[in-house]
């Protein structure tokens, strides 16, 4: 595993962290157990399935080789892990454009991929487990006589559709078996912020031209990797101890990698989602940096002492721009990254900010893959730390059943 973690910017002793372990472990063992329900995502990076791995290299190709565009329908874990793949990671030239739909009901984002769509050749993936979600819904509902009039028909508009869905139930099942869409399967034990290193994000990474072979070995290397025996899982204690013996409510995750800021959005959902409940959790927060040091920095400097914060830098960029006039003249940008960072971890420090750092070697398909599976391990040992389930959203499905009867759907 390359991704290292550096707590000593937190107020944290070696004691504390060293007592809290054994609970580390328990939780460990519980999400490795099997018997805990939506946990199919710990096993996944060990049990990939070649066949199917197989057909989404070969659909990916189809799509890379017909399609100028892909536009995938999705919200929330359907859509953000693929996003931000597609905005970290280099691609093939020959990769495929893909935007998303499904994401907000905004009138003018839709009429702009909707123009998007008649200008180029399309092909529409549909990601959703029950296909019922209003989002996913309305969405496909638009789409569809938009791809109808610019392919002739439905039945060569539906050649054009792909749905990633429930494997036998559901709306969107349906509706592929009756079309004749190209399906792929959203396994029952995997929820969806889970669900990056499954079709439902690999389809659009490999469409995109991103080497989701490397992706899911990086995955594999640390699901493997013997250190989350000693210190894996400290960062996961970490944020526990923080929020529970330290009083902090928020962690503030800072990024010093422009191509990670939709990373820090697929973290929000992860963390937020899985955690939030029943009074407990960290409110998630993603910075970039330095932008958002000329904006939040007076804040994170010396605002309301709520929370710590987190620095995630990566260590190794290709092709270093070199300064060539002016105070900075021969620095590259990559040594004026690394002593803001050092800059803002002294000052933060020194302003009584509590600062963790994770530090990865470079940004490529393989560390990628390792930040998803660290990320999402972390987040269901601190969850299980704090006594809530990872696996459900009962507070978003509030907000689901309130909107249908908005609109007239039920009650």
């Amino acid at each position: 595993m390359d991704i290292k973690v550096n707590l000593e910017g937190l107020p944290l002793t070696p004691e504390e962290i060293e007592s809290t372990r054994g609970d580390a472990a328990k939780a460990m063992d519980q999400l490795w157990s099997g018997d805990v329900p939506m946990t199919g995502w710990v096993k996944a990076p060990m049990n990939q399935d070649q066949e199917m791995l197989e057909r989404i290299l070969n659909v990916a190709d189809i799509i890379r080789d017909e399609a100028e565009l892909l536009l995938v329908i999705g919200i929330g874990g359907s859509y953000m892990g693929a996003k931000a793949a597609i905005e970290a990671l280099p691609r093939f030239e020959q990769g495929t454009e893909v935007r998303f739909l499904g994401i907000n009901f905004c009138n003018e984002y839709y009429r702009e991929i909707l123009e998007e769509v008649k200008r180029k050749n399309t092909i529409v993936c549909a990601i959703s487990k029950s296909g019922n979600t209003m989002e996913i819904r309305a969405a496909l509902e638009i789409i569809k006589p938009v791809m109808e009039e610019k392919y002739g028909s439905r039945e060569e508009a539906a050649k054009r559709i792909i749905a990633v869905t429930d494997e036998t139930s559901g709306s969107l099942r349906a509706e592929a078996d009756e079309m004749g869409y190209v399906t792929f399967p959203i396994q029952g034990d995997i929820g969806g912020r889970f669900s990056v290193l499954t079709p439902v994000g690999l389809l659009p990474m490999a469409a995109a031209g991103i080497d989701i072979r490397e992706v899911l070995r990086g995955a594999e290397a640390v699901a493997t990797s013997p250190l989350w025996d000693t210190t894996a899982a400290d960062y996961a204690i970490a944020r526990y101890l923080m929020n529970v013996e330290k009083g902090k409510a928020v962690e503030a995750v800072a990024f010093s990698h422009s191509r990670l800021a939709y990373f820090g959005e697929w973290l929000k959902q992860l963390f937020g989602e899985s955690e939030g409940k029943e009074g407990k959790g960290l409110w998630p927060a993603s910075l970039q940096y330095s932008t958002d040091l000329h904006s939040m920095g007076q804040f994170l400097q010396q605002g309301s002492p709520v929370f710590f914060e987190t620095v995630v830098t990566v260590e190794k960029t290709d092709q270093d721009i070199v300064v060539p006039a002016g105070p900075q003249k021969g620095m590259t940008l990559g040594q004026l990254n690394d002593a803001m960072v050092r800059g803002v971890i002294k000052a933060h420090m020194d302003g009584g900010v509590p600062v963790c750092e994770i530090r990865i070697p470079e940004l490529n398909a393989y560390t990628f893959g390792q930040m998803i599976y660290f990320m999402e391990m972390t987040c269901g040992i601190t969850a299980m730390m704090l006594g809530v389930n990872p696996f459900d959203q009962p507070g978003v499905e509030d907000y689901k059943r309130e909107m249908r009867k908005n609109c007239g759907l039920e009650g």
